[in-house]
């Protein structure tokens, strides 16, 4: 079952975190959660699951900045986020959607018990402007039935920046 807007505001502070936290930003069954002024794209064309891909980070500023179309920008929410009694998703909200602007291309699956910032898979349709702070997707919240162990991966529990892909590290 999705949690009401209003059940994720009575939940804020307990079995909820979000930090910093706008009740303006509440919608009926979500958050809204905005864009950090950083992105990192990596630097190689060709990305290999074996290895670390390396990338440069690109800080987003005041005035705007212009995406490509086909190319994967990694970006992170200004939000930390930390429950352990939800199942935390993210999605990307109508309006950037109808720019042809992907928010969160697969991983918008969170485990309950993951803490930390929402790395962002950002891809674009066509060339568009985007600013930093602007709220950009949404967090909703699922009630989980059963006996659960807590999210406790190494690879992205706790993080402070933009994660890159870790899944070199599932070879090792």
């Amino acid at each position: 079952m999705i949690l009401s807007g209003k059940e994720i505001k009575k939940n804020i502070g307990k079995d909820i975190i979000i930090e910093p936290y706008d009740e303006k930003k509440i919608n009926p069954n979500s958050y809204n959660l905005s864009l950090s002024n950083e992105l990192l794209v990596y630097d190689d064309y060709v990305l290999d699951m074996k290895k670390e891909n390396k990338a440069s980070k690109i800080i987003i500023p005041e005035e705007g900045l212009i995406l490509e179309p086909n190319k994967l920008y990694l970006g992170r929410t200004n939000e930390f986020t930390k429950t352990e009694r939800f199942v935390p998703m993210l999605e990307g909200r109508s309006s950037t959607g109808r720019l042809g602007l992907f928010i969160h291309v697969t991983a918008g699956f969170g485990d309950v018990g993951f803490s930390g910032y929402w790395t962002l898979e950002i891809f674009c349709i066509q060339p568009i402007k985007i600013y930093p702070n602007v709220e950009i997707c949404q967090i909703y919240y699922h009630d989980i039935k059963g006996e659960y162990d807590l999210y406790k991966s190494g690879k992205y529990q706790n993080n402070i920046g933009i994660q890159p892909s870790l899944m070199f590290k599932d070879f090792e």
